[in-house]
């Protein structure tokens, strides 16, 4: 009997407790759109991302993730969702609670328009400075004003959560775990918050995208540079032959996919 490694054990366990589906056609010509949607369960999957953690999602060659953290904020959110309408492009928001009660309506329009609404603290603070107890308050009071700007909707926040500064603990990753929250790491960044031009943004993503070859991307949602960028990052995934993966929570109620199974795609 072939035994195999634990790598590839660990990558079949991983496909094993995900699901795909394909996403809905794009009626725009031309447009990006994404691929398809993979449904991510927390229980099988508690932490994704290589810059944090071992294991990151099953992607397969040219198979990338878009991801935004620390919105909600006006204009800049409700132009970056512009954009990616333009080109059917589905992401993932990891909202700040404070920013949530702030904005809700901005928090609605995410979850409206197809997108996953996931977690990132109420105030952004570097939680592994902070005592158990009010790190992990603070976590939940984020959760909380999430939960409640899509109160009244037919979608809920999905189960994910992303620390700010990618600041974990054991104590607090073991606690996120025993709720069922997957964590979310990278596995590359646009390093969109340091000083450069949208064009430096631009090149610098774009490069690092040409290594890795796939992977989970982290912007951020309140960055100018990030939204100027933007169009043409789209524009360079399209005309390069990228694909757009949509996550999704595994009970969660996230628009723009179809139920039936797509076949698996290749895995390099």
């Amino acid at each position: 009997m072939t035994m195999l490694r634990p790598a590839c054990l660990a990558a079949l366990v991983f496909l094993a407790a995900s699901t795909f589906a394909l996403a809905a056609p794009c009626p725009h010509a031309g447009a990006l759109g994404t691929s398809r949607v993979l449904t991510v369960n927390p229980q099988a999957t508690p932490r994704v991302g290589l810059k944090s953690f071992p294991d990151t999602l099953p992607l397969a060659d040219k198979e990338v993730v878009l991801t935004f953290d620390d919105g909600p904020l006006p204009p800049l959110t409700a132009r970056l969702l512009d954009l990616l309408a333009a080109e059917c492009a589905r992401a993932t928001f990891f909202v700040v609670g404070r920013n949530a009660k702030a904005h809700p309506a901005l928090v609605r329009r995410i979850a409206a328009e197809g997108h996953t609404v996931g977690h990132h603290s109420w105030s952004h603070p570097n939680l592994a400075t902070m005592p158990f107890d009010a790190a992990r308050d603070n976590i939940q009071r984020g959760i909380a004003a999430t939960e409640a700007a899509l109160a009244g909707t037919s979608t809920r926040a999905a189960p994910f959560f992303r620390f700010p500064y990618f600041a974990a603990t054991p104590a607090l990753l073991q606690a996120l775990q025993s709720r069922h929250v997957a964590v979310f790491g990278a596995d590359f960044w646009a390093s969109d918050w340091e000083p450069m031009t949208p064009e430096q943004t631009l090149r610098l993503t774009t490069e690092r995208l040409a290594r890795a070859r796939r992977g989970i991307i982290l912007f951020h949602d309140i960055q100018p540079r990030t939204i100027a960028m933007m169009p043409a990052f789209l524009r360079h995934l399209r005309s390069n032959g990228y694909r757009l993966v949509h996550i999704v929570p595994a009970d969660g109620k996230v628009a723009g996919h179809r139920p039936e199974p797509a076949s698996p795609a290749r895995h390099d």
